[in-house]
């Protein structure tokens, strides 16, 4: 891949990891319950078990993109090491196509196809 090609996918990546920080320090807060404005006790066990599964879904939100951001951080990785943009599994090029739609992924679409598959099976 070209050097001004990876300077764009570099950028993308950092832009896109400043803004998952933010996200998951939000979603921290959220699931901690820091800045709630109720301060009081549900009244009914309903409300508390909605307020179970919303912070279960928080914390899962959060696990979502924390694995995000470390993808992220291996595909600047790879920019530094001159790898960018070669499928793991296969050495072959990853299209740019796949890149802007998933700019730290690792491996092609096939390869990734059968990853998926093999952990399903």
């Amino acid at each position: 891949m070209k050097k001004a090609d990876m300077k764009v996918y570099r950028q993308r990546l950092l832009d896109l990891r400043a803004r998952l920080r933010g996200d998951v320090s939000s979603l921290a807060e959220a699931a901690l319950g820091e800045g709630s404005e109720s301060t009081t006790m549900p009244i009914h066990m309903a409300e508390l078990g909605s307020e179970n599964f919303d912070q279960e879904f928080t914390l899962s939100l959060m696990a979502s993109e924390e694995d995000t951001l470390e993808m992220i951080e291996l595909a600047l990785q790879r920019i530094e090491s001159g790898i960018f943009g070669c499928c793991l599994g296969c050495e072959g090029v990853i299209p740019k196509t796949r890149l802007n739609a998933l700019p730290y992924t690792p491996m092609c679409v096939k390869c990734a196809s059968s990853r998926d598959q093999n952990r399903a099976g």
